[in-house]
């Protein structure tokens, strides 16, 4: 049985509809989706989780609070994850509380 798993990078200009792409493995079906915002985060979140998925890791640019408004949001259904750093490299090392809270 595969496991149905999603990857979520947030970052501004970021479009959920153009910035996505799906990695079919044998083991593993990845789904991979950039949002703009924490809120919009939450929304593909809920989605993929409607979708089947069962795993989610959270990109660095998730702070604390966008870690628990991911987690909170998908009510136990799926497993959440981050890569952590508690200044962003590609944000300007702030951290995404800073910019997308």
């Amino acid at each position: 049985m595969k496991v149905e798993a999603a990857f979520i990078f947030v970052a501004p200009k970021t479009d959920r509809t153009v910035h996505k792409c799906d990695i079919d493995t044998e083991i593993l079906n990845l789904h991979v989706v950039g949002v703009g915002s924490y809120a919009e985060g939450v929304e593909v979140a809920r989605e993929l989780v409607e979708n089947g998925v069962k795993v989610i890791e959270l990109c660095a640019g998730f702070g604390n609070e966008g870690v628990a408004m991911i987690t909170r949001a998908v009510h136990g259904k799926a497993k959440v994850g981050a890569v952590k750093f508690d200044c962003h490299p590609g944000l300007d090392f702030k951290s995404g509380d800073e910019l997308f809270a």
